[in-house]
C-alpha cells in the first residue's frame, strides 16, 4: 500500500483531528525509519519521546515475543508477578514511591490529579484546588487538559474542571502568590516538552518543592515526556535534588508499548483503596514485561550516560548552524533550537522531503523545532542529522 493510498483511506476512516505530515512509516530500526516508497530516515522524534530504546531493539522484541506466547492478560482483580516486579524496580529506583499502572500519560495525570484531591479531602482539611503553569501540557482528557496552561486546547471542550490557578512557568513569586489556603497540590512538568523544551531556572523546583513543604501543598510532577532517562537521568527531578509527592510516567516508559504510571509517596498513596481508581488494561502483562526490559537496557547499555553525552554533543553542533538562531536549549536528549525567523514548519518539511535520507523532527509554533531523537543516538547519527538540517535550512532561506 503507497502513502496515497493510505492517506485516501485515513481521510474517510479516520476523524480529522490529526494534522499528519504526508509520510506513511512501515517498518524502523534503532534510530532508522523507513516509508511505503522504501526511503530511509533518521528519526530525531523518536514517536515524540516514546521510541526510548530506538525501534525494534532487540532486547525489547524478544520480552514481548516471549510474553505474547506466555500469557496477555488476567485483570487487576488477580496479583500480576511481572506487574508487583516493575512497581518494585520503580520503588527502588525512585526512592519508596507506590506505583498505579495505567496506559497512557494522559490517564497517569488523571490518576495524580483524583488522588491529590483525595488526599486533600482527606489529609488536608478539605483542599481542592491547582495551580498549573501557563504553556503547560499534562494531556487532553478533562482533568488533565484542565491544567493544559494553553487556551487553543480548552476551545470548545469548556467548562473545564474548576478550580485552576495558572502561574508563568519559572516564575517562583508568582507561584508563592497563587497559593491559597484552598491549594491542595501544584501540577508542572520539570522541563516543559510539548511548548518547545522551556527549561526553569536551577533553583526554581528547589524553591517550588520546599514552598509546598512549607504550604502544607503536594507537589505533582508530570515526567511523560522528561522521565526514563531523557534528560541523563532516569527523573528530571532527580536534577534537582527533589522529591516531588507524586510524579507520573509514560511515553518511553515501555519502549512504545502503550503504558502510564503514576507514583505516589506512600502517605498519600494509601488513600486509593480499593474501588477509589481503577484501570481494565492497566499493568498488563505484555505492558510490563516491555517496561522491564526497557529499565534493563538502560542500565546494561548506559543509556542515561549516553543521553548526557550526546545531548551536550548535539546542542554544541546546533549552535553551530548557520541559521538565524535565538536558542539552543535543552538537557539530556531533550533539545529545541528556537529560530529568530518563523521558519520552523518549513525547515521540519525540508528535512522530511530531504534525499536520499530524510530527517524527523517536529515544529513547535512557527519559530521552535523539538529533537527527541533515541537514547542510544550516536555521534555519527547526530553529525549526519545536523547535515541535512543545515541543508534544509540553507534551502529554506534561499
Amino acid at each position: 500500500m503507497q502513502c496515497a493510498e493510505v492517506r485516501h483511506i485515513a481521510e474517510t476512516a479516520l476523524t480529522p483531528n490529526y494534522a499528519r505530515l504526508p509520510v506513511a512509516f512501515v517498518r524502523g530500526y534503532g534510530t532508522r525509519l523507513w516509508d511505503t516508497e522504501g526511503k530511509e530516515y533518521l528519526d530525531f522524534l523518536a514517536g515524540i519521546a516514546v521510541c526510548g530504546l530506538g525501534h525494534c531493539h532487540p532486547k525489547l522484541v524478544a520480552a514481548l515475543q516471549h510474553q505474547a506466547a506466555t500469557l496477555w492478560h488476567t485483570s487487576n482483580l488477580f496479583h500480576n508477578p511481572l506487574q508487583a516486579r516493575l512497581a518494585k524496580r520503580l520503588s527502588d529506583l525512585s526512592g519508596g514511591y507506590r506505583c498505579f499502572f495505567c496506559n497512557s500519560g494522559a490517564e497517569a495525570n488523571e490518576a495524580a490529579l483524583k488522588l491529590a484531591r483525595k488526599v486533600g479531602q482527606e489529609k488536608l482539611g478539605g483542599k481542592w484546588e491547582f495551580v498549573a503553569a501557563t504553556d503547560s501540557f499534562h494531556g487532553r482528557t478533562f482533568g488533565a487538559l484542565s491544567v493544559t496552561g494553553q487556551p487553543k486546547y480548552h476551545h470548545g471542550f469548556e467548562p473545564l474542571v474548576p478550580g485552576v490557578r495558572f502561574v508563568p512557568f519559572g516564575d517562583f513569586h508568582a507561584l508563592q502568590s497563587a497559593i491559597t489556603d484552598q491549594t491542595c497540590a501544584v501540577v508542572l512538568e520539570p522541563i516543559q516538552g510539548e511548548s518547545g523544551v522551556k527549561v526553569p531556572p536551577d533553583d526554581y523546583l528547589p524553591q517550588v518543592a520546599q514552598l509546598c513543604r512549607e504550604r502544607g501543598v503536594l507537589l505533582i510532577l508530570d515526567e511523560v515526556q522528561t522521565g526514563m532517562g531523557r534528560t541523563g537521568k532516569l527523573f528530571a527531578f532527580q536534577h534537582y535534588g527533589v522529591q516531588p509527592d507524586i510524579f507520573t510516567l509514560a511515553k518511553s516508559i515501555a519502549g512504545g508499548f502503550p503504558m502510564g504510571a503514576m507514583l505516589a509517596q506512600p502517605a498519600w498513596a494509601e488513600v486509593f483503596q480499593p474501588g477509589t481508581h481503577a484501570s481494565t488494561f492497566g499493568g498488563n502483562y505484555l505492558a510490563c514485561a516491555a517496561a522491564l526490559a526497557v529499565l534493563d537496557v538502560l542500565d546494561e547499555e548506559n543509556l542515561l550516560d549516553n543521553a548526557r553525552r550526546m545531548g551536550d554533543y548535539l546542542m554544541a553542533h546546533l549552535r553551530q548552524l548557520k541559521a538565524p538562531i535565538k536558542e539552543v536549549r535543552g538537557k539530556g536528549l531533550m533539545v529545541a533550537v528556537e529560530f529568530t525567523e518563523p521558519i520552523a514548519p518549513k525547515v521540519r518539511d525540508a528535512c522530511l522531503t530531504a534525499e536520499p535520507i530524510g530527517l524527523v523532527v517536529n515544529a513547535v509554533g512557527d519559530h521552535i523545532l523539538r529533537f527527541l531523537p533515541p537514547l542510544t543516538v550516536t555521534a555519527d547519527e547526530i553529525d549526519q542529522a545536523v547535515t541535512v538540517l543545515q541543508r534544509a535550512i540553507a534551502a529554506v532561506r534561499a
